[in-house]
């Protein structure tokens, strides 16, 4: 991102005549000056230098003798100047953003998004200093502080195209890209709003719901159309909350829903909740099934924010997967040769896990499905879980590793699957597993494998001792 710079103006104004005894300072000032519009920046500094050390109208020397420095290249020379005219007036809004900009130019960005959070307390509206303080607060990792500058900038000038433009970018590394397809895969949604109404109609519509991870405000929405009247859902990220709100609103639902901009692990029963919630909806899982810090959020959630007896949406889910070959995954996920040269050690810092796209379908099945790992969400607590299995190989090939995808049990006789066999390209994709290495396996043997999770992330791998080669059945 490009730091918005404000046109200086020119050099040379009307600095007043001093009064008395100021004659011959005040001539040595227009003499540097004169040396300033005439390119002699060396007599320029000489003199403006000579100025200050009589303090004279430091004020307005300062400046200028910042943005000479800065011209000439001398950024933490000119940065000294603007700090020392802000010691005289903390309140000079250009001193705070010249300063603010030569700190971003040096990568001082924490500094420099400081100068332009102190501009912005003189001057709350001014679109430069939101645009300014929005970049610093980019750069600086701040991306959901950032976004707010800019959504201020936008409010006041809605047809700004820098300020467009780096919202909008600043919001796809913000929101994961997935929202939308979940948003708009109706198989799964209405597997989700089945186990909802069932819930609905068991415990009444004045049921509390707590609905974990908001998104779009899709399953708390269900929820509410379908008569539930007490309803708070959550979500960390700022910018997808307020959106959630607004979503809400435009659909009717504010009255039951209140969209809660936290963490589910910073709700607080009493503040956020009036009571314990008697039916917990929860789309946070993943494509690997873990990769949203699930069972914490669950066990959380059981143990200070939901009932004893509690319904639970889903209440169950597993990853399920089974041995492939595949030249096009092969290609997506191990380096060998590129352009003739030999570039296998890259292959030490590839992905433990990669998704598969509609395009990368193209992979034949090795052996049967096979459970990766379980979990029951309605349990209080999860441990790690790791076993060995031998899977049976069905087919002679190069096995590169596991397609894996996701069994969920929504309610009682609701259950969605992202099996490959019949869904792609849906809000949740299936995702590839590869071994370090492919690895030839013939039909009638079995590979060992150790499968199950480590609480964060799923474990899929060939076992250590079996890596080079299959045992006979």
């Amino acid at each position: 991102m490009v730091i918005a710079r404000k046109r200086s103006a020119e050099a040379h104004q009307a600095i007043g005549e001093s009064a008395g005894d100021a004659t011959d300072v005040h001539t040595l000032l227009n003499d540097a000056m004169t040396d300033h519009f005439a390119g002699n920046a060396s007599g320029a500094e000489a003199g403006y230098r000579r100025v200050l050390e009589r303090n004279y109208r430091p004020a307005d020397v300062l400046p200028l003798l910042a943005k000479l420095l800065s011209n000439r290249g001398d950024l933490q020379g000119s940065i000294a100047h603007w700090d020392r005219l802000l010691d005289l007036d903390p309140l000079h809004l250009s001193g705070l953003l010249e300063m603010g900009v030569l700190l971003h130019r040096l990568r001082r960005i924490d500094e420099a998004a400081a100068c332009f959070a102190r501009a912005k307390a003189i001057a709350p509206g001014n679109v430069l200093v939101l645009t300014n303080l929005g970049v610093a607060l980019a750069d600086a990792g701040r991306r959901d502080e950032a976004l707010a500058e800019f959504q201020q900038v936008l409010a006041i000038e809605p047809n700004n195209l820098h300020v467009q433009l780096q919202a909008r970018r600043l919001a796809s590394l913000i929101v994961p890209f997935w929202h939308v397809p979940m948003m708009n895969d109706t198989p799964r949604n209405d597997a989700f709003e089945k186990a909802i109404l069932a819930a609905i109609a068991k415990h009444g519509p004045t049921a509390r719901i707590l609905d974990i991870g908001t998104g779009g405000g899709l399953l708390s929405m269900m929820a509410a159309r379908g008569g539930a009247k007490r309803i708070v859902t959550c979500e960390t990220v700022p910018v997808i909350a307020e959106t959630a709100r607004r979503i809400v609103e435009r659909n009717g639902y504010s009255a039951q829903i209140r969209v809660v901009g936290k963490n589910s692990q910073d709700l607080q029963i009493g503040r956020d909740l009036d009571q314990r919630a008697d039916i917990l909806i929860s789309e946070i899982l993943s494509c690997d099934l873990l990769g949203e810090k699930v069972l914490d959020t669950f066990e959380d959630a059981h143990a200070r924010l939901v009932r004893d007896g509690a319904t639970v949406i889903p209440r169950a889910a597993a990853a399920v997967g089974c041995l492939v070959a595949s030249d096009v995954l092969a290609s997506y996920a191990f380096a060998t040769t590129s352009s003739g040269f030999d570039v296998t050690p890259f292959n030490d810092l590839a992905p433990q896990h990669l998704p598969v796209h509609g395009t990368m379908t193209s992979w034949r099945r090795l052996s049967a499905d096979f459970d990766i790992a379980s979990l029951d969400l309605t349990a209080k607590t999860y441990a790690a879980d790791l076993r060995k299995l031998a899977v049976p190989v069905l087919e002679d090939g190069e096995a590169i590793g596991i397609v894996q995808w996701m069994r969920v049990d929504l309610a009682e006789g609701v259950e969605f699957s992202n099996h490959p066999d019949h869904y792609t390209d849906g809000g949740w994709l299936q995702v590839l597993h590869p071994f370090r290495r492919p690895i030839a396996v013939k039909a009638g043997t079995e590979l060992e494998l150790l499968l199950g999770h480590d609480r964060s992330s799923l474990i899929a791998m060939v076992a250590p001792d079996n890596s080079q080669g299959q045992t006979s059945v």
